[in-house]
C-alpha cells in the first residue's frame, strides 16, 4: 500500500498542531516518526489512520483520495502505549478477533503461527490479567498483524515497559516487520529506536516535517541543527565559530582547517587538520580524502546509545537510496556569506583519552550520570557548558579539571540559519 500526504495540515481552536507538510511513504516497509513530545507524531498518525481529518490538504491511498473517510472503511491495525487488550478473552480469541470479523479460515493455525513470531504460543489459554506488562503489549502486537492490514500503526507502543523489556521486544519487532508486507509506521522519541529499527525516519519537531529518508542517511546527514538535535540522544553539542583567512575558529576554542574535496564529489567527507589558536604551535594533520557517497557500514561501537546502534541500523538501510541532503552540500558550504557558522559534536565523539590527530579541551566535571553501561559527563568548558558519553561505568569528582578529546573529522559545521553545510565523517 502507498499511502501519500499531500500538503497536510492539521489546527484545534486557535492552536496549529502539524503545519503543511508533504509525505511519501514508502510502500511495504517501515517508516519511524521521530520527536520530542507534542512534535506532532500522534496527530499525524491519527490522519493516516482516518481517525481525524486534516484541516487542509489530502490524504491518498494508492492514490485514491481519501481524505475524511473514516477508518471504520480503511483496513488499518493500530498498537497504544496502553496494553488494549479484551480482557474476558483468552490470549487466543483476542488474536483470533479480526480474523472472525473477516470471516477466515484456519483461524486457530494462523493464531498460532503469529503467537510463535511474537513468543506468546505458550500463553494461548490465558487471560490477560494472568500475564506480565510486556506480555500483555505482546498480545496486543500480536492482534494487529493477525489482521494483516496493509497499513500498521504503532504509537510508541513500547513506552511503558521496563528497559529490559522494551529491548527484547524492539530487537524482536525489527525481524517482524522487515519479514511483512505491510507499510509500518512507528512513533518514538527516542533515536537509538529509531536506528535499531532502521528502514526510513521522518523527524518531527513542532509540528513541522524536518526530513525525511533513509535511517542511517538521516543520522549521519541531518539537514539542519534541528534534526541534529532531535537525531542526537543526548542532544548533539553546538558552539559558535567564525570563518576566517585560517579555516573555522571556535569561539574561546581552536582553529579548524578544512581541506575542502573536488568539485565533483557529490557527498562530503570532511579533510581537518587543526592548529592551535593560542600559539600556532605544530600542526596536527587528520586529513581524509573525500570519496563519493559510501553508505557503508558505521563503526561498532560497545555501548547501547544512539551512536553505538548507526551501524545496525545501516545494515538495515544499505538497499535504501541516500537523502538528498547532502547532494550540494558543497556548493553550499563554498556559497556560505555570513562569517558565523555553528560547530556540531555528538556526544559519544568526545572521549577523556587523546587519538593522534585530536583536538584537546579542558573542562570542569559539573555531574556525572550512570545510565545502563554508559557514562554521562557533564562538562565546563570555555566553549560553553558540554555532554560526553563514555562507554562504561566511571567515577569522576565533580569539580575535577579533565580533558575532553575528539577527531576533527567527527564535527559537523551548520551555517548561520542552521542548515548542514558540513558532515562528520561515517565512523568518526
Amino acid at each position: 500500500m502507498r499511502l501519500t500526504l499531500e500538503e497536510i495540515t492539521r489546527k484545534e481552536g486557535g492552536e496549529t498542531w502539524l503545519y503543511a507538510m508533504s509525505l511519501a511513504l514508502q510502500p511495504a516497509s517501515l517508516t519511524v516518526l521521530l520527536g520530542a513530545t507534542r512534535a506532532g507524531k500522534t496527530s499525524l498518525m491519527r490522519i493516516m489512520a482516518g481517525l481525524d481529518a486534516p484541516t487542509s490538504g489530502s490524504v491518498l491511498v494508492d492514490g485514491r483520495n481519501v481524505t475524511g473517510q473514516s477508518v471504520r472503511k480503511r483496513n488499518v491495525a493500530m498498537v497504544y502505549q496502553q496494553f488494549i487488550n479484551y480482557p474476558s478473552m483468552t490470549v487466543a480469541r483476542n488474536i483470533a478477533s479480526p480474523l472472525k470479523l473477516r470471516g477466515e479460515k484456519n483461524i486457530d493455525e494462523q493464531v498460532l503461527e503469529v503467537a510463535r513470531k511474537l513468543h506468546i504460543d505458550m500463553f494461548l489459554d490465558r487471560l490477560p490479567e494472568e500475564l506480565s506488562g510486556g506480555q500483555q503489549q505482546r498480545v496486543a502486537l500480536a492482534r494487529a498483524l493477525a489482521k494483516r492490514a496493509p497499513l500498521m500503526l504503532l504509537d510508541e507502543p513500547l513506552v511503558n515497559l521496563d528497559y529490559k523489556l522494551r529491548e527484547e521486544l524492539r530487537d524482536e519487532l525489527g525481524q517482524v516487520f522487515r519479514s511483512g508486507e505491510s507499510t509500518v509506521v512507528y512513533a518514538t522519541t527516542e533515536p537509538s529506536e529509531a536506528l535499531l529499527l532502521g528502514g526510513h525516519t521522518a523527524v518531527l519537531d513542532k509540528g513541522e516535517l524536518l526530513q525525511y529518508g533513509p535511517a542511517i542517511e538521516v543520522y549521519q546527514r541531518p539537514k539542519s541543527m534541528r534534526v541534529a538535535r532531535a537525531y542526537s540522544d543526548p542532544p548533539m553539542n553546538f558552539f559558535t565559530a567564525r570563518r576566517t583567512g585560517e579555516g573555522i575558529l571556535l569561539d574561546h576554542g581552536p582553529v579548524l582547517r578544512l581541506s575542502m574535496p573536488l568539485p565533483h564529489v557529490s557527498v562530503i567527507e570532511p579533510a581537518l587538520a587543526y592548529a592551535s589558536a593560542a600559539d600556532g604551535s605544530t600542526t596536527a594533520t587528520t586529513a581524509t580524502a573525500a570519496t563519493p557517497s559510501t553508505a557503508s557500514t558505521a563503526s561498532t561501537a560497545s555501548t547501547a546509545s544512539t551512536a553505538s546502534t548507526a551501524s545496525t541500523a545501516s545494515t538495515a538501510s544499505s538497499t535504501s537510496t541516500a537523502a538528498p541532503v547532502a547532494a550540494n552540500v558543497q556548493a553550499s558550504f563554498l556559497s556560505v556569506d555570513s562569517h558565523t557558522l555553528y560547530i556540531g559534536l555528538r556526544a559519544s565523539s568526545l572521549r577523556t583519552q587523546a587519538r593522534e590527530g585530536d583536538i584537546t579541551l579542558t573542562g570542569k566535571v559539573l555531574i556525572a550520570e550512570i545510565s545502563g553501561s554508559d557514562t554521562f559527563l557533564h562538562m565546563s568548558t570555555e566553549m560553553g557548558d558540554v555532554v560526553a558519553q563514555l562507554s562504561g561505568v566511571r567515577h569522576f569528582e565533580i569539580g575535577t579539571q579533565l580533558p575532553l578529546c575528539f577527531s576533527p573529522s567527527s564535527v559537523f559545521v551548520f551555517d548561520a540559519s542552521g542548515d548542514l553545510v558540513l558532515a562528520a565523517r561515517e565512523g568518526a
